[in-house]
């Protein structure tokens, strides 16, 4: 009986306990209000990605109870439903635990800071602060506390299109060289052919067997040939007429001017014998000084670079003449191996050789790809705008030259303009692995990563691209804008931007308002995204008529700034507006 009478005292005494704390914690609900929170930024605003807010709060005096907890979350509530922040945690100066102590008697502040990724659905929505409280067994939901209204997303409107860049010039080889016959497409390309006349000293005669040579006998050939060809245009034929510069100036200028008659004489006998017309030009030259520097420098004579110094010192010929004869140890040899290569008569063939005509390179490019140079290939994915035929003669370009780069980095260019990321990603990765840290190709892996959102990776490639065209400061401006840091952004923009609408984006959202509009306004090519940045211009300063102008005319070039326009918060003051309404209803 004893044992019955006093377990219903504790049962009694326990009642009466929760019943107070209920009644504490209801108090505490009732009060809620007494409490203040103010949230930056307001309205919310997205940036990198990410909703970030910084929360402040006061406790007022005599209302956090002594033995009261609380678990406060701010959560973001959208139309699709809650997106929860980290909660925070209060407590009285008697509960044990380790969080942050309100004092009952002096009250205390909040400051908290948290972030979430930012989601579509949250450009319509409410941030409200959910509070739980308890004391001892108790626990009690207050009403949710309203912080701030929806998220700002004008940072959301960059357009995420990397330039991908095309290549045409053919990286040196392993000598350092540039091989111009599969770089850069000539439809006419010249060509010249060379012969050598040689006479003995003092003399304007050709002998029979300068005539038997094999290379008078290649270039009389080469004219006849090239002067019938169908795809090559006989320039004409000119003959330079010189002297060795170890004679007398008056003799050398006779001598050079008898051996341009006679050589201009056997070349024209051979032409009329070939039956060719062409343009033929004579000229002589008294002493032939730079053709005696370049044999020299191509030389293996010890003093050649004494030699050489001495030319370079004097501009008088006979001066010259004189200190190089002085020079007896090494004139021998000069004697010997050089001058007698002067005296000479230079007759030379000048051609231009005619490609093939755009339908000729087109139709082979796709139906017999092996019959054309790199430089014609490429030339011909250049004659189409259709990236369905690009893709086809890039791809021929892959087989025919596998060891060529620009075959797999054009191809994926074209590709990653078709929205194939992962095709384009694939043929980058062979071209960077015939050329290693090809700045084009560094672009193009850039632009892959950008799409990939891979925000760290990209800025590294586009790092690696320097010099490779203004298409990779717009990118990097792209990076920027996305990771948040709009005031570097501005910085790798300018007026040859190919991206006006990202450049005003970055502008606007450093608060440059007037520098937007003007990048707008000289913009090429108005399109929806750049009258919908002209929209926000306008409200943000005030400009009504430019505002409803602008987006209208973004409506009609693409609806889907329709819906976007309904949750803007860049026009927030316009939403109960007729006209808004009627624009976006």
């Amino acid at each position: 009986m004893r044992s019955f009478k006093f377990n219903y005292l504790v049962l009694f005494i326990l009642g009466i306990a929760v019943l107070t704390g209920c009644a504490s914690l209801k108090k505490m609900k009732k009060d809620a209000a007494k409490m203040s929170y103010s949230v930056v930024p307001d309205p919310l605003e997205t940036h990198n990605g990410k909703v970030d807010i910084a929360l402040q709060g006061r406790i007022p005096e005599k209302y956090f109870l002594k033995k009261a907890s609380f678990v406060a979350t701010p959560v973001i509530v959208t139309p699709e439903g809650e997106k929860f922040y980290e909660p925070f945690f209060l407590q009285g100066e008697k509960v044990k635990a380790n969080n942050k102590v309100i004092n009952f008697k002096d009250g205390g502040s909040v400051t908290y800071k948290g972030t979430i990724p930012y989601e579509y659905a949250m450009r319509k929505s409410e941030l409200v602060l959910k509070i739980r409280a308890t004391k001892g067994r108790k626990s009690l939901d207050f009403d949710p506390i309203k912080l701030a209204n929806g998220v700002l997303a004008t940072s959301t409107l960059v357009d995420n299109s990397p330039f991908s860049l095309l290549g045409f010039q053919k990286s040196k080889n392993t000598t350092g060289v540039y091989d111009a016959s599969i770089d850069k497409f000539q439809r006419i390309v010249p060509e010249k052919y060379v012969a050598d006349l040689i006479y003995l000293i003092n003399s304007s005669e050709v002998r029979g067997q300068e005539m038997s040579k094999d290379e008078i006998k290649e270039l009389s050939q080469y004219i006849a040939d090239a002067y019938k060809a169908d795809r090559k245009e006989l320039k004409g034929v000119e003959v330079s007429a010189y002297a060795s510069p170890d004679g007398e100036l008056d003799l050398n200028t006779k001598l050079s001017e008898k051996r341009e008659g006679t050589a201009t004489k056997v070349v024209e006998k051979d032409l009329n014998k070939n039956k060719v017309k062409t343009d033929l030009t004579t000229k002589y030259t008294p002493e032939d000084w730079d053709g005696f520097k370049e044999l020299m420098e191509k030389s293996t004579i010890q003093d050649k670079e004494l030699i050489l110094r001495v030319l370079s010192m004097y501009t008088d010929p006979e001066v010259r003449e004189r200190e190089i004869k002085n020079l007896s140890s090494a004139f021998s040899a000069v004697a010997n191996e050089i001058l007698p290569k002067l005296r000479r008569s230079k007759i030379t063939a000048s051609v231009d050789l005619v490609g093939r005509t755009d339908e000729e390179i087109s139709n082979l490019a796709i139906n017999d790809p092996s019959k054309l140079n790199q430089a014609e290939l490429l030339y011909a994915a250049t004659l189409t705008n259709d990236p369905q035929i690009q893709k086809t003669i890039y791809t021929n370009f892959t087989k025919v030259y596998s060891d060529d780069w620009r075959g797999y980095n054009n191809l994926g260019s074209v590709l990653f303009e078709l929205a194939d990321v992962d095709g384009a990603a694939s043929n980058f990765e062979k071209a960077d692995k015939l050329d290693p840290k090809n700045p084009i190709i560094q672009n193009n892996l850039g632009c892959v990563e950008l799409k990939k959102n891979n925000l760290a990776k990209a800025e590294e490639l586009f790092g690696g691209a320097t010099g490779a065209g203004n298409e990779v400061n717009d990118n990097l401006g792209i990076v920027k804008i996305m990771q948040g840091q709009y005031e570097t952004a501005t910085k790798f923009y300018n007026d040859e931007t190919k991206s006006p609408a990202n450049r005003a984006l970055a502008q606007l959202m450093n608060n440059d308002n007037n520098g937007a509009l003007r990048t707008l306004e000289a913009a090429t090519i108005q399109s929806g995204r750049i009258s919908y940045l002209k929209a926000i211009v306008g409200a943000r300063t005030a400009k009504t008529s430019m505002m409803y102008e602008n987006l209208g005319n973004a409506i009609k070039k693409d609806a889907a700034y329709k819906e976007l326009a309904r949750t803007d918060l860049e026009f927030a003051k316009f939403f109960e507006d007729e006209n808004f309404k009627m624009i976006v209803k």
